[in-house]
């Protein structure tokens, strides 16, 4: 997949994830590496990027598997933003889905 159209879906996965449930950065990742190949090492300065943008907020969680892990949860504006990528992605989709279609 090309490394620009990945870039402009990774926001609304993160989000997604975390629309769902609270979760520490390496967990987000492994998640997202499911379904893309992304390295690790993205996940972090997009997660920064969102406490800036007041869209997460984040929490300390002890770990039965060594230091306390940092959560990531989801603010109302991350919640607003998350709804708002998520129906341009559906308006995005149905557009080229038309386009596909119609040739």
């Amino acid at each position: 997949m090309n490394t620009q159209f990945k870039k402009g879906l990774l926001d609304l996965c993160v989000l997604s994830i975390l629309h769902h449930e609270d979760a520490y950065g390496y967990e987000i990742a492994n998640k997202v590496m499911t379904y893309m190949e992304i390295s690790e090492g993205s996940i972090y300065p997009l997660l920064r990027r969102f406490k800036k943008d007041e869209y997460v907020t984040s929490y300390l969680q002890e770990s039965l598997e060594g230091p306390p892990r940092k959560y990531y949860k989801l603010t109302h504006k991350g919640q607003t933003i998350y709804k708002e990528l998520l129906n341009e992605w559906h308006d995005f989709q149905s557009s080229i889905n038309m386009l596909l279609k119609e040739g």
